[in-house]
């Protein structure tokens, strides 16, 4: 087959020069070849046989499936509470944080008052 090649694409000298190293390009082409070949020999693979529920089986199945949406959703309703609590929680911070600098205000006036009597 590389011979026909090399008659048919190369001239006279190439071909000469091509015969002398033609085995080494034939030899690998014919190896990969055959590997391909047996690597597509084998056998396919078989599906995997489907498996029949049984009803009491798919009962269980829905019950787990229902208990693990009531679950979802009761860590929702906790998730949601939480975000209530914390906004309440942030007022009464910024709350407190006015009383204070209000009652620091009123503490301050009232020792310049004294300081103010005292002299």
């Amino acid at each position: 087959m590389a011979i026909i090649f090399i008659k048919l694409f190369l001239g006279k000298k190439e071909e000469i020069q091509m015969r002398k190293f033609a085995p080494l390009f034939v030899t690998p082409a014919i190896f990969l070849t055959a590997a391909a070949l047996s690597g597509c020999a084998g056998e396919p693979a078989k599906p995997a046989r489907e498996k029949i529920l049984s009803g009491d089986q798919m009962l269980r199945d829905s019950q787990g499936i229902a208990q693990l949406g009531s679950r979802w959703q009761e860590g929702k309703q906790m998730v949601e509470r939480a975000e209530i609590m914390q906004r309440d929680a942030q007022g009464k911070l910024e709350e407190a944080r006015r009383m204070m600098e209000e009652g620091q205000k009123i503490m301050r006036e009232s020792e310049e008052g004294y300081k103010n009597l005292k002299q």
